[in-house]
């Protein structure tokens, strides 16, 4: 267990502080048991390091364990707690726990035989914590990382800090958003920035490699993420990446379940099946049209890439443009909020609100009459009768 503890006072010392993520501060630290899922790259092991650095605890008594280093290969997870907790250990730190076999049962075992232990863990988006044995909705708090907000770009990248806004502030009515924001804040060259190498942690490390490692993580995700959901069979890995490049090269569509069979050479009764798997992987959103319940094998109304970072790296060709607004839109509304289709409009917002996404010309026309509709418009800074795309990035 020494070689665990002197990792972690390694770690520890060496992460960075300067940059905290949106949901660091959203997190209840003081509960027994919490759980962070999210995309890979997304700063999961970087917010537990910085959790730990703050606690000023030594590593005997506060911990961070990969659950994917080799010393678990020869030794359970159970035993090492059971002899950290011993010696006086309080607070553990456990990344990568779904690479852990019955890691959940583990973690339960944990949290009930040694009752002043916290624990923290996180895990890949595809963990379904209702379908864990080791029942762990009952006793935790959970959460989920995503992506950089387009406010939190501009603030890691040191040029602009702004608190975070609530919807019903941005919708407020005569609001003079310029006099609001620095004279010189100039938001869409950033913004242009944001769209192609600002969704994920890593760009603020390489700005050139990012896309390059974005394919990466992409394959990886498919490839040895995706293996974790029970159901998928990890021989269709190939095939997958082909779905996913055909989606990608027609996002926002409403699918042919036919066609896209056809043209990935997956069976049309599991292609929504995998469409779902996707989702999960937080590579790509599904829509439905709104006051329906969803169901595991009902067909989406709409398919989206995740985050428009994603629209770059599937083709040698420029993303089209209306994709990239109306995935900006969702990626950023859909933390916190519940999107629908709606009959009219792009999006409907916790059942009340419907969006219109276009370029500065767009008209209100395809909402006329709809209560509680506005327009969101992309290419102008700060609009006097729609709202700007970008302010949308605001919102955690």
């Amino acid at each position: 267990m020494d070689q665990l503890l002197e990792k972690s006072a390694q770690l520890v010392e060496n992460v960075a502080l300067s940059r905290r993520r949106y949901l660091y501060t959203v997190i209840n630290w003081k509960n027994r048991l919490i759980g962070i899922k999210g995309s890979r790259g997304t700063g999961k092991t970087t917010m537990l390091l910085q959790r730990l650095n703050q606690l000023q605890l030594p590593p005997d008594q506060a911990s961070y364990w990969s659950l994917d280093d080799f010393y678990f290969n020869s030794n359970t997870l159970v035993e090492t707690a059971e002899q950290f907790y011993k010696q006086g250990g309080t607070h553990l730190f456990l990344d990568e726990v779904h690479k852990y076999e019955n890691w959940s049962v583990q973690i339960k075992n944990l949290y009930d035989f040694y009752p002043k232990l916290n624990i923290v863990f996180t895990g890949s988006s595809i963990i379904d914590i209702a379908r864990e044995s080791g029942d762990l909705s009952r006793r935790m708090l959970m959460y989920q990382l995503h992506g950089l907000s387009f406010r939190e770009y501009l603030e890691f990248n040191n040029i602009l800090e702004y608190p975070a806004l609530k919807l019903s502030h941005i919708l407020l009515p005569n609001r003079n958003w310029a006099a609001l924001f620095p004279e010189n804040f100039r938001p869409l060259k950033h913004f242009r920035d944001y769209l192609q190498y600002g969704y994920y942690p890593f760009s603020l490390e390489d700005k050139q490699g990012y896309a390059t490692r974005l394919q990466q993580l992409t394959r990886l995700i498919v490839e040895y993420d995706m293996a974790e959901i029970k159901g998928f069979d990890i021989r269709n890995a190939k095939k997958i990446l082909q779905l996913l490049s055909i989606l990608a090269a027609n996002v926002p569509f409403q699918p042919n379940i036919t066609a896209i069979a056809t043209k990935s050479g997956i069976h049309r009764n599991t292609v929504v099946q995998y469409l779902h798997y996707l989702e999960q992987a937080q590579l790509i959103r599904l829509l439905y049209p709104s006051g329906i319940s969803v169901a595991l094998l009902q067909k989406p109304e709409k398919i989206y890439l995740d985050n428009p970072n994603l629209a770059f790296i599937f083709s040698e060709q420029s993303p089209n443009t209306g994709n990239l607004r109306e995935t900006f839109f969702l990626s950023q509304v859909a933390v916190g909020h519940q999107i629908a289709y709606p009959k009219k409009g792009d999006f409907l917002i916790d059942d009340k609100y419907t969006f219109e996404v276009g370029g500065k010309d767009k008209t209100s026309k395809q909402i006329k009459n709809i209560l509680n509709a506005y327009v969101v418009a992309d290419n102008v800074e700060f609009p006097v009768t729609k709202l700007p795309l970008w302010l949308f990035g605001f919102l955690y």
